[in-house]
């Protein structure tokens, strides 16, 4: 609340009938900028505008799909070393992750994993970003439930402090991403087109963002 004797208090010695219009002014003026304040804040906010759980639980169902597939589970392991292949086997040259995601001493993920794809039967994929996410934020997918990862996308402090809006761009406009629609000769494709993720994803979002039930043990 605002308290006016305090305002007055603090205002020159004029008579008393200035000083009230004078606070009554402040207060005025003070409470109009908490106002757009807060509508400021809330325009900034996902609006939820179509929110349905059904729904929103189905798109994400279809989202998981996707992350679970080699092409984003396997640079996703619950461990320290990045997955290989359609079977996600670990990787056989016994690269680790590093503090940064970019690999351990002499072996970092840069000696064969090139800015693109070499030509060839099972060559190394390639691009220009190629790295695991860095150890202080490792952002696992491997072993996640529909549940835990739908949870895990939408918090900051596991997601690399990502906004709505930058989860969407992420997943709308990353070349990290946009490189598991085109992998090395002899490695599959997700189970939906880009266009379909992406798709599925905005849908989660506008439905409400809501994670599937927590599955019964």
């Amino acid at each position: 609340m605002i308290n006016l004797k305090k305002i007055l208090l603090g205002l020159p010695r004029w008579p008393k009938r200035y000083g009230y219009l004078i606070a009554a002014t402040i207060a005025f003026f003070t409470l109009l900028n908490i106002a757009a304040f807060k509508s400021m804040s809330r325009s900034v906010q996902p609006s939820f505008s179509k929110r349905d759980s059904v729904m929103s639980k189905k798109a994400f169902l279809q989202v998981y799909k996707v992350l679970m597939s080699p092409r984003c589970m396997n640079c996703h392991p619950a461990g320290d070393i990045p997955l290989q292949g359609d079977d996600s086997h670990l990787h056989l040259q016994g690269v680790k992750r590093g503090p940064d995601g970019t690999g351990l001493y002499a072996l970092k993920c840069s000696n064969c994993h090139q800015t693109h794809n070499l030509p060839g039967l099972h060559m190394p994929p390639g691009n220009p970003k190629w790295r695991l996410p860095p150890a202080n934020m490792k952002m696992v997918f491997q072993g996640r439930t529909p549940h835990q990862l739908a949870l895990q996308l939408l918090d900051k402090k596991k997601n690399g402090g990502k906004s709505i809006k930058a989860l969407i761009d992420h997943v709308t406009k990353d070349s990290l991403v946009l490189g598991g629609w085109t992998p090395a000769d002899g490695l599959s494709k997700p189970p939906l087109s880009h266009k379909e993720f992406v798709n599925a994803f905005n849908e989660w979002i506008n439905h409400g963002a809501i994670s599937p039930d927590p599955e019964r043990k």
